[in-house]
């Protein structure tokens, strides 16, 4: 469970609420949606609201402590910045992400002649363990 250390009322920043913003991250490990951050910040507050996640999100996100993870056809989902180079694995049926580290040998053999590899981002899909099939 969630369980950050709060501020005293005297402090004003940071609040309750983005000091659960933040540990809803530091716990969870893995790129969430605002939608999942409210669902994991009410367990602690539960008068969370999304407007408060929204901004403590957008204000993490200035300081650089949150970095977006777009992946194609779905909401952005944040990450903790700062994290080594990695991948992304998408669950076809629950639709979470999560952090598949390492990363692909060789992939430069596959580019057209004279093309310069900046960096490589990849995204596999599938069934998380919650989620494969039963046989």
């Amino acid at each position: 469970m969630i369980a950050p250390s709060l501020p005293s009322c005297a402090d004003r920043r940071p609040t309750r609420q983005r000091t659960v913003v933040r540990a809803v991250f530091e716990e969870i490990r893995r790129p969430l949606s605002v939608f999942e951050v409210l669902e994991f910040g009410r367990r602690v507050v539960p008068r969370l609201g999304i407007a408060t996640v929204y901004r403590h999100v957008r204000e993490l996100v200035g300081e650089g402590q949150l970095i977006p993870v777009w992946l194609p056809g779905g909401v952005v989902r944040y990450e903790l910045a700062g994290l080594a180079r990695h991948h992304h694995f998408q669950c076809v049926q629950c639709h979470r992400v999560f952090d598949l580290h390492g990363a692909i040998l060789g992939v430069e053999q596959l580019l057209p002649r004279q093309f310069r590899l900046e960096r490589q981002e990849l995204i596999l899909h599938g069934h998380c363990a919650d989620c494969v099939p039963q046989d």
